[in-house]
């Protein structure tokens, strides 16, 4: 690709970055995974551009057209995949050898299909999981970590947001994430929707992903309640999405400790790093991204003071783009 013929990132009138120009990808298709599942991915940017790679939010969420602007187009290569019963993955929702390690297993799968020898990884929320999960268990696979809203899936931070600790600065929305479950369950409510969202009954499960999703729709940006993204009116995928997520929630992420990825940091200290967390982040607070860098203080953190949780966010899009463009010179 020509770079004279891409326009650069917008600049707003507060001298932040905007996204990059819309992109098409130049290639797409199904990995398969040698069990039950097929993963979707494709690929956007330059063909010889800086290998990347992005991995979505959730567990449970799906790649959009919008992760592809983080990066530049003339410089990157960027590969993005439909995590395992996810999006465009086969098949939806499905719960099956479905964890983390096996989607880290997924990564270097891609990695070797795609002829990749290092790239970079780029992870918001749960997908900042993910990269620290796959980055200490392949550290020589990755040229450098872009991570947006640090989640290190924790007791704590699945108490917080689903718990105690969220629902006091949202009692409303807490209240309509609370409805559908009967007093005598609250006392675990990961627990209780778990149990719904593996119900036979697709009605039931369609009854507790509309309030699960919803719970996280009007806690996720700083600019106010954005209702439910446009796809959990789908109700496939709304059902994909709160299966999967509160799947790993119910299992602590299927790490073998809890807070197994700060005590393995140190496995990833000499790579290049870069942290974008909103200030007022409710659904994944700053004590994680906090903690991480005082873990690998190698490591650049950039707070943005008028955010919170969203990657569409002005100072949340102007962070990551000006990370993707850093990471191209390392």
């Amino acid at each position: 690709m020509d770079r004279t013929a891409v326009a650069p990132a917008a600049l707003s009138p507060a001298g932040r970055r905007g996204l990059y120009v819309e992109t098409e990808p130049f290639a797409s298709g199904w990995m398969a995974t040698g069990g039950p599942h097929e993963i979707y991915y494709e690929e956007c940017g330059a063909l010889g551009g800086k290998p990347a790679v992005v991995l979505h939010g959730g567990p449970g969420g799906a790649i959009n057209p919008t992760m592809r602007r983080f990066f530049d187009p003339a410089r990157w290569r960027v590969a993005l995949f439909d995590q395992r019963g996810c999006g465009k993955s086969r098949p939806n929702a499905s719960l099956e050898d479905n964890d983390t390690w096996r989607l880290v297993e997924d990564i270097e799968r891609l990695r070797r299909r795609l002829g990749v020898e290092r790239w970079t990884v780029f992870g918001g929320s749960w997908g900042s999981t993910l990269a620290l999960a796959y980055a200490i268990s392949h550290p020589e696979r990755v040229a450098g970590l872009v991570l947006r809203g640090v989640f290190l899936l924790t007791r704590r931070e699945l108490t917080w947001f689903y718990q105690d600790g969220a629902s006091m600065i949202f009692p409303d929305a807490w209240e309509r994430f609370r409805a559908p479950i009967p007093q005598a369950e609250r006392g675990d409510l990961i627990g209780a929707y778990h149990r719904r969202l593996t119900d036979p009954d697709r009605r039931v499960q369609a009854r507790a992903a509309a309030a699960w999703s919803q719970w996280e729709g009007d806690t996720i940006s700083l600019r106010g309640p954005q209702g439910r993204p446009a796809k959990f009116d789908e109700v496939d995928f709304a059902v994909a999405f709160a299966r999967i997520e509160c799947h790993f929630f119910v299992n602590h992420g299927f790490f073998d400790k809890d807070g197994w990825l700060l005590e393995n940091v140190g496995a990833i200290r000499h790579i290049p790093g870069w942290i974008v967390q909103g200030r007022f982040d409710v659904v994944t607070p700053m004590q994680s991204a906090w903690a991480l860098k005082a873990a690998w203080p190698e490591a650049r953190l950039d707070v943005v003071w008028d955010a919170g949780h969203a990657s569409t966010e002005p100072g949340i899009v102007d962070g990551l783009v000006r990370a993707t463009d850093a990471a191209l010179e390392v």
